[in-house]
């Protein structure tokens, strides 16, 4: 029997903090074999990253492993040396983290930082680390590696700056490479193409890989084995074919259950408890609008050109009615957020115009429409609440400020009042309210930035990607919240998303952006279940399904 690459045994991981000792993993025990890739998934807080963090030795400086071990073949590197462990590091152990804008050098070129992670392992002249570095891009396929080799990571977009960590990664010819959410952010065909391109490398190089994400349909479509973790501890580990058609652990069957597929429906995702009072939400049925009245937004030939005077958004013309969520998708660099923006009246259009009620708002300029009666008719619920989300501001400060600014209300009782229902519609707790930002977790931030943006009120909610950084189970939980407001309130929504699952369940209609121009439009189930265009058929085929990816699995 042949011997693990990797095994780990009993591993126990504890932080010290202020309020005592936290233990973070208890108790892992697992194996990956050579060239083998190990699905590892789970929540925020189950302890996969900081398990990825463990066999990297890259825990901060509060956290250490207190108990097991941990066998790189069959030599245990809990207590190996930091000398030797360093050899170690990016020769036969390499990591990709979730982050990459973060984790390289903004102020170094990209072609230097993969040429420095080369020669800390080999004896090589600098034009020779750089000859390779250069062969590195091409293998990650790069478009216009020469030229790329000196940009700086600024410049490069989301997937490209992905490739280059792992041109960076492989450089050295690691036997495993840890991927920590290796496609966080990036849209579906990005990251297919950059999981095509890892697990291609992987299988090239005969090198192992463990995938930590919270996409089980990621998981599902490039992983052998799949393991699942709760709270720091393992409590499945199966085949993805087995684990998701019959995944045996409670924890296993909410996130199965919590995970959008091509057939979910809102409803779905509601767990039992639940279901009795969001079957009880009553839509009211919308009589068709009176001949003449104008719909609630009306854009007309909208563009948008910056200083590079290439168009980022082109020809664009939509309407949305009151009550109605429309989807807009694309790739990055789409013009989606950029659309959104204008219709918001946070940047000024180029050419064309929006309307609101029958009348025109494309004219004011964005600096002066916050004093504009339709402000509070308009509000964006943000992709990043840690990005929107003043971090001087408690929760409650966040929520009242629109009020304050847009609401015409005071400081007292009413404003405390005010505050409260909205925190009590988006399931806030009212004694959470006195935290700051940093103090919440991603899904009670979510809940901030949406009870801010109801807060007065408005008839359109325009989301950018609100659920693009959550776990399936905290994003279930965000979309049922919005579709409730939406019933209850008669909102209407644009929204803004990569993810076509999610965009399928929201939305009635749905229009797809490429290189700033409408490529297609249409009912939301319909256009993504007999997709007219080539590029749209390439964006749903794109997604990674459970149920799809185990049926390919089966066979």
């Amino acid at each position: 029997m042949t011997k693990a690459l990797l095994a780990l045994s009993d591993l126990h991981v504890t932080f010290s903090t202020r309020r005592g000792l936290v233990e973070a993993v208890r108790g892992v025990t697992l194996s990956l074999d050579e060239g083998e890739m190990l699905g590892l998934v789970g929540e925020s807080g189950s302890g996969k990253s900081v398990t990825g963090f463990a066999i990297t030795r890259q825990l901060d400086a509060a956290g250490r492993i207190t108990a097991g071990d941990i066998r790189f073949r069959g030599q245990d590197i809990t207590k190996t040396s930091g000398s030797d462990f360093r050899s170690l590091h990016g020769a036969a152990i390499a990591m990709i983290f979730q982050n990459p804008r973060a984790a390289l050098n903004p102020i170094r070129a990209v072609g230097d930082q993969i040429a420095d992670a080369i020669s800390a392992h080999k004896r090589l002249s600098r034009g020779e680390a750089r000859a390779q570095a250069l062969e590195l891009l091409r293998a990650v396929q790069i478009r216009d590696p020469e030229k790329r080799l000196s940009a700086y990571p600024h410049e490069l977009s989301g997937g490209m700056c992905q490739r280059v960590m792992i041109a960076m990664a492989i450089s050295c010819n690691p036997a495993l490479l840890i991927a920590d959410e290796p496609t966080t952010g990036l849209d579906v065909t990005t990251q297919k193409v950059v999981m095509d391109l890892l697990t291609g490398i992987a299988a090239a190089r005969g090198m192992a890989t463990i995938l930590i994400t919270h996409d089980l349909g990621l998981a599902a479509r490039y992983c052998r084995r799949v393991v699942v973790m709760e709270q720091g501890r393992l409590v499945e580990e199966a085949e993805p074919k087995v684990l998701f058609r019959a995944p045996r652990h409670p924890y296993t069957r909410r996130l199965v259950a919590a995970s959008p597929t091509a057939s979910s429906r809102i409803a779905d995702l509601v767990t039992e408890e639940e279901r009795g009072r969001y079957a009880a939400i009553k839509i009211a049925q919308r009589p068709p609008p009176a001949s003449g009245t104008p719909p609630l937004l009306e854009v007309q030939k909208l563009a948008k050109r910056f200083d590079q005077g290439s168009a980022a958004v082109a020809d664009f013309s939509m309407l949305i009615n009151a009550g109605e969520a429309v989807g807009l998708v694309g790739e990055s660099g789409s013009g989606k957020s950029t659309t959104s923006r204008m219709i918001c009246r946070l940047i000024d259009p180029s050419e064309g115009d929006i309307s609101f009620e029958g009348q025109s708002i494309g004219h004011i300029p964005a600096r002066d429409f916050h004093r504009s009666p339709f402000r509070k008719d308009i509000q964006i619920v943000f992709q990043d609440p840690n990005d929107s989300l003043n971090p001087r501001f408690t929760a409650f400060d966040c929520i009242a400020h629109p009020l304050l600014r847009l609401g015409g209300m005071r400081a007292g009782d009413a404003l405390r009042q005010r505050v409260e229902e909205c925190a009590e519609r988006v399931g806030l707790p009212a004694e959470l309210l006195p935290r700051f930002p940093h103090q919440l977790s991603g899904g009670q931030k979510a809940r901030v930035g949406i009870a801010r943006a109801i807060a007065c009120r408005p008839r359109l909610l325009v989301l950018d990607e609100p659920t693009a950084a959550l776990d399936v189970s905290v994003q279930a939980v965000v979309l049922q919240l919005l579709d409730r407001l939406r019933r209850e309130d008669d909102l209407a929504f644009l929204f803004v998303s990569h993810d076509l699952n999610v965009v399928r369940m929201m939305c009635d209609r749905t229009i797809v952006l490429r290189n700033g121009r409408i490529v297609e439009q249409g009912e939301s189930r319909a256009l993504f279940d007999n997709p007219q265009t080539d590029y749209t058929r390439e964006l749903v085929e794109a997604v990674p399904h459970i149920e799809t990816e185990i049926a390919v699995a089966a066979t």
